[in-house]
């Protein structure tokens, strides 16, 4: 478990350095298409997910090429890990604003530093625990299909809340 341990802290401190790196970086990059693929283009909850989606599915399979002969039901559990990270970030971000009547900026990266420990916590603990293996194809198949929301979506978005910008307020 020590193995699996490093790792899941290391996956927390770099999804949380690289989520926040790729927030800014469709800008940086002079508003590259492909590079927007991958990062938030504007400031909707839907391409904030973007933020833990992305730099959790590249640490992901740098876990599962070097644990998956020691913990053999640790993709799927990352794979569920990506899936329930990427979704806690609209439910927390529209419970809180809903409970609240806005949103707070302070709140939003609380809910951005919140979804990856959950889902890196949840994967730690279902790989210990061996309970979705026979699940890893459906699991996989999400994770695409998640993926390709995100390719079609971020330049074609559907006229539905999620894809909408909130209106930001900076104080607590």
């Amino acid at each position: 478990m020590k193995h699996l341990r490093r790792y899941t802290i290391i996956g927390i401190v770099f999804v949380l350095i690289t989520g926040t790196l790729s927030h800014f970086l469709y800008n940086w990059s002079g508003n590259n298409y492909i590079v927007g693929l991958f990062t938030p283009i504007n400031e909707s909850v839907w391409e904030h997910m973007k933020l833990l989606f992305f730099p959790m599915l590249i640490y992901s399979l740098i876990i599962i090429l070097n644990l998956k002969k020691i913990y053999p039901c640790v993709t799927s559990s990352l794979l569920f890990g990506i899936l329930a990270g990427t979704l806690l970030i609209p439910i927390f971000f529209y419970t809180y604003t809903s409970i609240i009547g806005k949103n707070i900026f302070i709140l939003d990266i609380g809910t951005f530093i919140l979804s990856i420990i959950l889902a890196f916590w949840l994967s730690f603990k279902l790989t210990s625990a061996c309970r979705l293996e026979s699940y890893t194809l459906l699991l996989c198949g999400l994770v695409f299909i998640l993926l390709a929301c995100f390719m079609l979506f971020t330049y074609n978005p559907p006229k539905t809340r999620i894809f909408e910008e909130p209106t930001i307020s900076k104080t607590a």
